[in-house]
């Protein structure tokens, strides 16, 4: 059972009755206050057509945060890292009546570039968009609280976004949502993600802007999405942003990045190439 909590705005509407361009569902958790304070100083400043939602398990110590916010998605879907899958599906079905263009999901610990990503929607294709950073040649888990246990589809797994931040089409979400009971939830949520999209005739956008691996590759200011942010970090990029307009005190690469290749297989689509920044 999904439950949507304390949203006051009309569910198929952004908050002042126009049609929202970019819905942004932040996957949190309910301890993390700091983070989520943190991104509400930061990068999650009200925009007329763009509406920040904070996902979280259904938890009665964040109904005063949520009184004073009202940016809050709760979710009857325990915390964990291995049912995260179930809580971004639960979310997706929370917001289908909501009437936007554009959904991106992230992390709360990923920063982002709001405007920039915005400006960059205005080109972007209406329906069937799969916006991230794909990798398509990572192997199975075998262990950690990445362990698989249901995957049979591949030695790898399917090309899929990275899960710091990606943007899907409306119509994708809804789709989504309609088949949600035949879906698979396998541990990863942005694995899933891909695996579930995977026969479908849509655009895979790589872009080498969304900095989502597990590591962040270094500092950029035309990034789209940063991940691996901490609080204080978050507050330091927006006091850079506001006082010079980039968000990095200093461009830097801690790692290559690719462009991934959709003319070979999977296994080799993602070379890493030092001499690309970002």
């Amino acid at each position: 059972m999904f439950i949507l909590h304390t949203i006051t705005f009309k569910p198929n509407t952004s908050p002042n009755g126009l049609r929202l361009r970019l819905l942004v569902l932040v996957i949190s958790a309910v301890k993390n206050r700091n983070r989520r304070d943190a991104i509400r100083e930061t990068w999650a400043q009200p925009k007329e057509d763009v509406k920040i939602l904070f996902v979280v398990s259904k938890d009665k110590s964040l109904n005063a945060e949520n009184l004073v916010h009202n940016d809050m998605l709760e979710v009857d879907e325990e915390e964990g890292y291995r049912l995260l899958t179930r809580k971004v599906i639960a979310s997706f079905a929370s917001v289908r009546d909501i009437n936007f263009d554009y959904l991106l999901k992230c992390d709360d610990d990923s920063f982002v570039n709001m405007p920039l990503i915005v400006n960059e929607l205005e080109h972007m294709p209406k329906k069937r968009l799969y916006w991230g950073y794909f990798d398509g040649n990572a192997h199975i888990k075998k262990r950690g609280k990445f362990k698989e246990t249901e995957w049979i589809l591949c030695d790898r797994y399917l090309p899929y976004a990275l899960g710091g931040g990606y943007v899907l089409s409306k119509d994708l979400i809804i789709y989504l949502v309609k088949n949600q009971d035949y879906l698979s939830m396998f541990a990863s949520e942005d694995v899933s993600v891909g695996a579930w999209l995977s026969p479908l005739n849509i655009t895979r956008k790589h872009d080498r802007r969304f900095d989502t691996e597990w590591y962040s590759r270094g500092c950029r200011n035309d990034y789209l999405v940063t991940h691996k942010r901490s609080p204080e970090m978050m507050r330091l990029h927006w006091s850079h942003n506001i006082q010079t307009g980039k968000m990095c005190d200093k461009e830097f690469k801690h790692i290559a990045s690719y462009e991934y290749d959709w003319s070979v297989m999977p296994s080799k689509c993602c070379m890493r190439n030092l001499s690309l920044f970002p």
